[in-house]
């Protein structure tokens, strides 16, 4: 069953505005906007791009039957449904995503699959007021790193999970680790420098410096902190022609400021790439990424 309150939380939500600190406020509109448009209409294709995780990350939560698990940043609710079946009728899952779109692709999956241990409440994780001590396990896969505030964020978070409950986080590590989107960014530079994403602020890096995992987990009142790095390839598609198609579509805000020649060159530069990059697995980058766990003394 859910922590005393969540139900009335998951039932009150459709009827009143979500609460957002203003740190997580511009992350709010993109994922209730284009951006987390683009995820609904492509959940397959965002799943499977890190799929090659989900044995490291499964493994590392170690949800077992009877836990309560609270996955934040959950999106189209993968891995929260995944953490449902592990928790079996006596435990229970429950998603938490800013994207609105994303979450009815979530209730719309546990309807289509019958799980009924799991629910999805729309919540900004760094304000939310979840249950005290309402979790044994607190879980999120690529989803921990977009907070305005990280410690704040896992300060909150903490109250939710009971003395003695663990945290395992699933991040990347540095740009230079990661060929998946250096090499995309290569190809659609058209003869501009084109800066990846900041480490250590809001973001796909926010959370890639061990030592800045550390300080923030520390700091919200997390132990045990661990940084353990894993690699596996991340996948873009069965062939060329898919894997093309969603990758320009995901990042053509990149394409929007060029001619119709650049933007050409830019588009052919990506699909030479991605020719060069399939394997008979499909169309396949390198990529490095931090298991993170904690526990909560």
């Amino acid at each position: 069953m859910l922590p005393k309150g969540l139900h009335e939380a998951v039932a009150a939500v459709a009827f009143t505005s979500v609460e957002v600190h203003p740190s997580n406020a511009e992350q709010a509109r993109a994922w209730n906007g284009d951006e987390g448009a683009y995820w609904a209409a492509h959940v397959a294709a965002f799943e499977s791009s890190v799929s090659s995780y989900d044995g490291p990350f499964a493994a590392a939560t170690t949800v077992t039957a009877g836990e309560r698990v609270l996955d934040v940043g959950c999106g189209a609710g993968g891995t929260t449904l995944a953490a449902a079946r592990r928790a079996g009728p006596t435990g229970d899952a429950l998603g938490v995503d800013l994207s609105a779109a994303l979450l009815d692709v979530a209730r719309s999956r546990a309807r289509a699959e019958g799980i009924a241990n799991v629910h999805f409440l729309q919540a900004d994780a760094q304000v939310h007021p979840f249950p005290t001590a309402g979790f044994d396990v607190l879980v999120s896969r690529m989803g921990a790193m977009f907070f305005g505030d990280p410690v704040a964020a896992f300060t909150n978070l903490a109250r939710a999970v009971r003395p003695g409950g663990r945290l395992v986080l699933l991040t990347w590590q540095p740009l230079d680790r990661n060929e998946w989107l250096t090499a995309v960014l290569a190809a659609l530079a058209a003869g501009r420098t084109l800066p990846g994403p900041p480490p250590d602020a809001p973001g796909p890096f926010g959370l890639s410096s061990p030592d800045r995992v550390h300080d923030t987990l520390a700091a919200a009142g997390w132990s045990d902190v661990r940084c353990t790095g894993v690699e596996a390839p991340v996948q873009y598609g069965d062939d060329v022609d898919s894997a093309h198609e969603w990758v320009s579509g995901r990042m053509s805000w990149l394409l929007a400021d060029l001619d119709d020649e650049r933007r050409r060159q830019a588009l052919e530069d990506l699909r030479r790439s991605m020719q060069e990059h399939l394997e008979p697995g499909g169309v396949q980058y390198p990529s490095a990424a931090w298991l993170v766990t904690a526990r909560r003394p």
